[in-house]
Parts: structure tokens; C-alpha cells; sequence
């Protein structure tokens, strides 16, 4: 970290959450703009009552606040309109696109897992599709959930299966440099999920064996599911492509639960990571003030490197 980056983010986070007080009005003005370590990425309604409800003013207060990254799992449902709008505030801005969700998830009936070749179809027509949403955004990821467990298959069919349509998504995906992101979830939140575990997200890109097949590691499932964070993290290190957030329990900004980000984000830090981290939680607190304990939040979080 440079002297000058250290001290004006040591400034910031020693003058507590009350004296940050980020002004949409004075958009122009970015001398509190705070430099963050790694690339968070927040979602349209986390800051809505500092910058209302227009996308395009969200987004210029996320960049105002210092936030280099968004994400949106609902992009490919928004009309092309505000997918343009935003394609193109993020291009002028400098801002990276982070995931938008790929495909229809089937959160009660098995698709990808039992093999049914009508439902492989349907999945890979939409991988299709979100190309063209990407493109338009100039996104580089979108996530896949294979869906639910197919509970008269033995595990290892239904392993096979995923593999397989994987493998015909990959082949979609690699002309364009894409890459979907596989997301472990959680028992308790998704209950009947064929895919649970990193280790289990882990085999299956080793055995897509594609650019186009990555981990999208969230750390609240994964605190939830299997615990062990770090170990798991260095475990899958070269398969994770994306990392998002949330604490536990609760599934609000970091510091408000259990986990500990600050030396979480500190090990992805000096492992080199690039990407981007979304911000796939709520807010602990509601209104202006939980949308300013959201910022501090990071500030407090990413400040590992003093």
C-alpha cells in the first residue's frame, strides 16, 4: 500500500462511523473517496436512500463512496434500456461488471442433475442468452446454480450429469472469454441443493477442465454449510474465480456476525486475487444509517494491511 493510500484510509476509519458523512449532492467532490484494497462490488437497493431509485444515481454514489465494482443477479431481467444505461455509466466510470444469475434456477425439482435431456436444452439455451446479456454489459461472469437433488439417482449419476451439460455450457462460454461461476448454497437456506460444498464445486471444474468453469465461492454458504474458511478457500484457490459476502448469522455487511472478514479479505489480499467481490447481503441497519454502517463497515474490514 502506498504512504499516501495508508494514511488518508487510516484517517478515514479512525474518525469512526459518525464523522462519515458521504453527500450524493456534492458528487463532484471526491476528496473522501475511499481507496479500497479489493474490488467490492454492491447491488442496486443497498444504498437507495442516499441516491433514490434510478440505477445510474445508485451507481454514481457506489463510485462516489470509492466502490470500483457491481454486481446484479437481476441484470438479465431488466429491459435493454437500463442495461445499456448502466453498460454504459460503468464503461465512463471505470467500473467492473460482477456476476448477473445465468439461467432459471430449479430450487424444488431436479434439472441438471437427473440427466433429462429436454431440461439440458432449456439450461443451455439460456447460458446462450446470457452471453448476449454479458456482451451488452461487458460482464466476464454470471453464475450457475445446477438446481435441485435428484433423490432417485445415486450421487455419483447425478455428479456425471452436471459434469456433462457443464461441459456444453463451457464450450458455449469459451469463445467468449466468459466464465460461469458455480455457487455452493447452503443446507439451511436451500435445503435439497445438489450442490452444497466447495469440495464438491472443486472436483466438478476439475473435471469440466474449462476456463469457462470456475467456483463462485460465497462465504456466508460456505460458513453455514462446512465452516473451516480459509483452509477451504486455499483448498480451491485455483478454481474460485469469485468471491461474495454476507456474515453470519444474519446474512448482513461484514463485522455484524460471527465471521472474521478482516483476516479473510487480508489472505485473499496476499494471495494476489483481482476479482471481485460481491455484496450479496443486506443491510444490518435500516435506512441512511444502515446504508452508512454498510460503508464503514468495509472501511473497517479492508483496513488490514496497517
Amino acid at each position: 500500500m502506498s504512504r499516501r493510500k495508508f494514511l488518508r484510509n487510516t484517517a478515514l476509519l479512525t474518525g469512526g462511523i459518525l464523522s462519515f458523512q458521504p453527500s450524493f449532492s456534492n458528487q463532484k467532490n471526491f476528496k473522501n473517496r475511499h481507496l479500497f484494497n479489493l474490488k467490492y462490488a454492491p447491488h442496486l437497493g443497498m444504498f437507495k436512500h442516499h441516491a433514490g431509485k434510478d440505477p445510474i444515481d445508485e451507481l454514481q454514489f457506489m463510485v462516489d463512496q470509492g466502490f470500483t465494482a457491481f454486481e446484479d443477479n437481476n441484470m438479465k431481467k431488466r429491459d435493454l434500456e437500463t442495461q445499456n444505461r448502466i453498460a454504459s455509466f460503468m464503461l465512463k466510470n471505470n467500473m467492473e461488471m460482477g456476476v448477473f444469475v445465468a439461467h432459471t434456477i430449479h430450487w424444488k425439482e431436479p434439472n441438471l442433475a437427473s440427466g433429462d435431456k429436454e431440461k439440458r436444452i432449456e439450461f443451455l439455451n439460456e447460458i446462450k442468452n446470457s452471453v448476449e446479456v454479458a456482451k451488452r454489459v461487458n460482464a466476464k461472469w454470471m453464475t450457475v446454480v445446477p438446481g435441485h437433488l435428484d433423490l432417485r439417482l445415486n450421487i455419483g449419476y447425478q455428479t456425471s450429469n452436471v459434469i456433462e451439460s457443464l461441459k456444453y455450457a463451457s464450450e458455449i462460454l469459451e469463445p467468449h472469454n466468459m466464465t460461469m461461476v458455480l455457487e455452493p448454497l447452503n443446507f439451511k437456506n436451500h435445503p435439497g441443493l445438489f450442490l452444497s460444498k466447495s469440495p464438491q464445486a472443486y472436483e466438478i471444474c476439475k473435471s469440466v477442465n474449462s476456463p469457462a468453469c470456475k467456483i463462485l465461492f460465497d462465504i456466508y454458504h460456505q460458513q453455514i454449510e462446512e465452516g473451516n474458511l480459509i483452509p477451504n478457500i486455499k483448498a480451491c484457490w485455483d478454481e474460485i474465480a469469485y468471491f461474495q459476502i454476507g456474515d453470519n448469522p444474519g446474512r448482513k455487511e461484514p463485522t455484524t456476525g460471527e465471521i472474521n472478514y478482516k483476516n479473510i479479505f487480508k489472505y485473499i489480499h496476499e494471495r494476489g486475487f483481482d476479482g471481485i467481490l460481491g455484496m450479496e447481503h443486506g443491510n444490518y441497519k435500516p435506512n441512511k444509517s444502515g446504508e452508512l454502517g454498510v460503508i464503514n463497515a468495509y472501511k473497517q474490514v479492508d483496513n488490514f494491511l496497517i
